[in-house]
């Protein structure tokens, strides 16, 4: 998987350096060379090839997706006031908020330009934009299930969520993590000019796996290993994050003096590690975690049987591998 979503990076070189200064270019190029595993392009690669498709058909759609998931990672850090990712310093803290904004926007305009090179450009570019729109709108979600910071902001103060469920969660991941992975699948499947039945189950495939992924990534989140995933556990309690589902769940089954305790800590402008190391320790009291693993594994199942309509072979036997993949992941 890693091998074709590279394929892509000759192609969002190209299409960012169209139209931009020489002085900027190394501003508009930091985000993609920064790395990442190219999860979204291979997933337009791989379900291309395996609706019958060939790669070069694919790659200009795969870009666009992999520059909206990079676009987004731009002003999330910016949002969340993030200095570093991949071990690297963002774009907003290497070259200032101003510099971030403007490449940004400059990734948006790209992306209308590479999706200009694929097989109906018109469908194409309606169907990102509206993916970039929900994206937009489960990040709003994300900040506004936080339960504390953001004093200077009146429309978060005004709209704050006080209390988060299990359903708002779900409406939040499917559109901030779910709905670009669901349409990185759908684009493989009308690059191969696939039959409906076919576009269908992979999308299918890709919002399954989708919100598997995000549910895998919050449970890492809490019980990760730093050696493994490169950054210190509880980050989302240290951001007053509700919207994390072992979190959520934990909340609603902990008795009340400790539910109390876990949304004090929440709701304090500063939280310190060791009070996430405590809030680690009562979620851990909880069945909360199993509780995750179990819904991420009904949704990785819903995932693998939308492929059984696809013709068996190479292509969706890696489809499958990465669906299993997400399920036992642990970084």
């Amino acid at each position: 998987m890693g091998e074709l979503g590279k394929a892509v990076d000759p192609i969002m070189t190209e299409f960012l350096l169209k139209d931009a200064s020489p002085e900027f270019q190394e501003a508009v190029l930091y985000q993609i060379k920064m790395g990442g595993k190219r999860i979204r392009p291979a997933l337009t690669v791989a379900s291309c090839l395996a609706a019958g498709g060939n790669i070069q058909d694919s790659l200009h759609a795969a870009a666009a997706v992999e520059l909206a998931h990079n676009y987004s990672l731009i002003l999330d850090d910016i949002i969340d006031h993030s200095e570093l990712r991949r071990g690297l310093p963002t774009v907003w803290k290497k070259y200032g908020i101003s510099t971030a904004i403007l490449v940004a926007v400059h990734y948006r305009e790209t992306i209308s330009q590479v999706l200009n090179h694929t097989q109906d450009p018109k469908l194409f570019n309606e169907i990102l934009a509206e993916t970039i729109k929900l994206l937009t709108d489960g990040e709003r979600l994300d900040i506004l299930f936080e339960q504390a910071g953001r004093s200077d902001e009146p429309y978060i103060l005004e709209n704050r969520y006080r209390k988060v469920t299990l359903e708002d969660y779900l409406k939040m991941i499917e559109r901030k993590t779910a709905k670009l992975i669901e349409t990185s699948c759908v684009f493989g499947a009308l690059s191969a000019h696939a039959d409906k039945n076919i576009v269908d189950a992979l999308k299918q495939y890709g919002y399954n796996l989708g919100m598997a992924f995000q549910i895998g990534d919050d449970i890492i989140d809490i019980f990760g290993v730093e050696e493994k995933t490169g950054k210190k556990v509880g980050g989302d309690i240290k951001e007053h994050k509700l919207g994390n589902i072992v979190v959520l769940l934990a909340v609603e089954e902990l008795e009340s003096s400790e539910k109390e305790q876990v949304l004090s800590v929440l709701r304090k402008d500063d939280v310190s590690w060791e009070e996430v190391s405590h809030v680690i320790k009562l979620i851990s009291k909880t069945s909360a975690r199993q509780k995750a693993e179990k819904l991420k594994k009904e949704y990785v199942d819903k995932a693998v049987n939308a492929l059984e309509v696809l013709p068996r072979g190479k292509y969706r036997d890696i489809l499958l591998e990465l669906a299993s993949f997400i399920e036992k992941r642990d970084f």
